[in-house]
């Protein structure tokens, strides 16, 4: 997978254009992906990814970082040995590309606020 292009409310990845929030493991990608409440990631709003397995959940926060992911959210990851990674959306898809082949990952961007 390659993100190609971020930008505020859009994003390309492999040639496919997106314009809502995202949730990505390997080989799916969910483009009509919300949480339960907007600027906070919860457990429940992961839980279909995580089935995947992933060594690594990458969380883009929204352009400016708005979003904060659950302190229980963050402590079930570490219990299963999953690392958390949470930035700016922006930053959060140089991370993905970077690790994207070389480690199991799954993502949950916020493509605005």
């Amino acid at each position: 997978m390659q993100i190609e292009r971020y930008e505020f409310g859009r994003i390309v990845i492999d040639g496919q254009t997106f314009t809502r929030d995202l949730l990505i493991w390997p080989d799916r990608i969910k483009s009509d992906w919300w949480r339960q409440e907007a600027h906070l990631l919860q457990l429940d709003d992961v839980a279909e990814a995580l089935v995947a397995n992933p060594q690594v959940l990458i969380v883009g926060q929204g352009e400016p970082g708005k979003m904060q992911v659950d302190p229980s959210l963050a402590a079930f990851l570490q219990d299963r040995g999953v690392e958390l990674m949470a930035h700016p959306t922006r930053e959060a898809c140089r991370v993905i590309n970077n690790l994207s082949g070389k480690r199991r990952l799954a993502a949950a961007l916020h493509l605005t606020c």
